[in-house]
């Protein structure tokens, strides 16, 4: 397979630029520059404007049954990863399969993806994790990673067999969807995933200032009469998770951070040289609190959307190093889990299709560059999860990437989404940005319907 004439942009490898890309079998074999552009990084762009591929880049080993895709005017990164992904299966398959999941991750430019453990039965033991990875080889469509458990059946009692989850193939820990609100617990958890080095992933969370709550609490939720979640939930647990894992030197991930106060303990805490890294997801720096007017269920996350403040404080985040991933926290729900009363609503968004629009409106607000968007979609949740032949383009690594337009309008149809769920708060927005090729270890798995190759 040939790429011809994209822009390039591999951050770990410092590409940014008009680059030819050979992929042989599952691997890149040879990154070149278009011919004309040789030199430093960056050229390769003339004046701010994407240059039309030059033919003469072909090289003469190239065979007649090669696949040659024109990129030009296209953008080509490494595969997005997922390091937040709620695949459903096993258990929910009416929300959710592994061979629907991929295929919305496909669509959204997401080679990888790390699905969460809250499924029936939990991931909490070796059986699941190879049930739910062999399942994933048979039918889906990308990579997907396996989070198990801290603990068993997510109830935050006994402690889940990390070494055994970590033996059968998980890359992390959590019991996403809910705390471990044990702080004995959570520290004997933290102590064996340092000793096995797998990352703990933690839901930030005082489920005894949320748990009556249905949104942020503020102005909002009086104005509706709903009971609200105060942002000093997800705080005092982020303090809480850091000086843990000050105290037992393991790598602690905070999964989906949306109050400005997490921000600055985050902040704080990397300054004083704790391994803890941090992700936003997309709907969190895109909508406040007032999405939910209307009484919107698909406007019901957990942790729930914020204010305005909230919102520049993530951006802050992503602009000054604090937040290290963008990560979807994609969660199919069925309409039934939805379309009741909002207080009884279940949480969740699905989130792979529309993630890759909604982080161009930040770079174009230039909040973060292009290149850094790549980092925080690619390669850092590659370093995280210890995936070391992704997220990067450079010769021998995995032939996973992302081939999309930058200019590319559409709307957003819930209907047509891939995922088996249409729970999106976005659904009939204009968006700007699309993928338009997905390829997995060399292979094409999406190619959108309306561009041709």
């Amino acid at each position: 397979m040939l790429i011809r004439g994209g822009r390039v942009i591999d951050p770990i490898n410092d590409r940014d630029g008009l680059f030819d890309i050979y992929v042989i079998g599952e691997k890149i074999a040879a990154v070149k520059p278009v011919k004309g552009f040789e030199g430093s990084r960056g050229q390769g762009v003339k004046g701010g404007k994407l240059e039309p591929s030059n033919p003469g880049t072909l090289e003469p080993f190239i065979e007649d049954d090669w696949t040659v895709i024109d990129a030009a005017g296209l953008l080509v990164c490494p595969g997005f990863i997922d390091m937040h992904t709620h695949l459903r299966e096993p258990g929910y398959e009416y929300k959710e399969t592994i061979k629907t999941g991929t295929m919305a991750a496909a669509a959204g430019g997401f080679t990888s993806i790390a699905c969460m453990a809250n499924t029936e039965p939990v991931n909490d033991n070796a059986s699941v994790t190879r049930y739910i990875l062999k399942k994933a080889q048979e039918e889906g469509i990308v990579n997907v990673c396996s989070v198990g458990a801290v603990s068993k059946g997510l109830k935050g009692e006994t402690l889940a067999e990390i070494g055994e989850l970590r033996e059968a193939g998980c890359v992390a820990i959590s019991d996403d969807g809910r705390p471990v609100m044990n702080s004995g617990l959570m520290r004997l958890a933290m102590e064996y995933a340092k000793q096995f080095n797998i990352l703990v992933i933690s839901h930030c969370e005082d489920t005894g200032l949320s748990s009556e709550g249905a949104m942020n609490e503020g102005f909002v939720a009086t104005k509706l009469g709903l009971k609200g979640i105060p942002s000093a939930s997800e705080a005092i647990m982020v303090a809480r998770d850091i000086f843990l894992a000050e105290l037992t030197g393991a790598r602690l991930h905070i999964a989906h951070v949306s109050t400005k106060g997490a921000v600055e303990l985050i902040r704080v805490a990397k300054k004083r040289g704790v391994n803890v890294t941090a992700e936003i997801t997309p709907h969190h720096f895109t909508l406040t609190d007032e999405a939910v007017i209307g009484y919107n269920t698909n406007a019901k996350m957990n942790p729930p959307l914020r204010t305005g403040q909230d919102i520049e404080a993530l951006k802050q985040g992503l602009k000054d190093g604090t937040i290290d991933v963008i990560a979807t926290d994609h969660a199919p729900q069925d309409s039934v889990s939805k379309d009741i009363e909002f207080d009884r609503a279940a949480n969740g968004i699905v989130g792979l299709e529309t993630a890759l629009p909604l982080c161009l409106k930040i770079v174009a607000e230039n909040v973060i560059s292009l290149s850094e968007l790549v980092k925080r979609l690619s390669s850092n949740p590659a370093r995280l999860l210890g995936l070391d032949s992704k997220g990067s383009l450079k010769v021998g690594d995995d032939a996973d990437i992302a081939i999309f337009d930058i200019d590319r309008e559409w709307a957003v149809d819930s209907k047509k989404l891939k995922s088996k769920s249409k729970n999106t708060p976005f659904d009939t927005w204009k968006m700007k940005g699309k993928v338009v090729k997905t390829i997995v270890g060399g292979k094409v798995v999406w190619s959108e319907p309306t561009v041709s190759a």
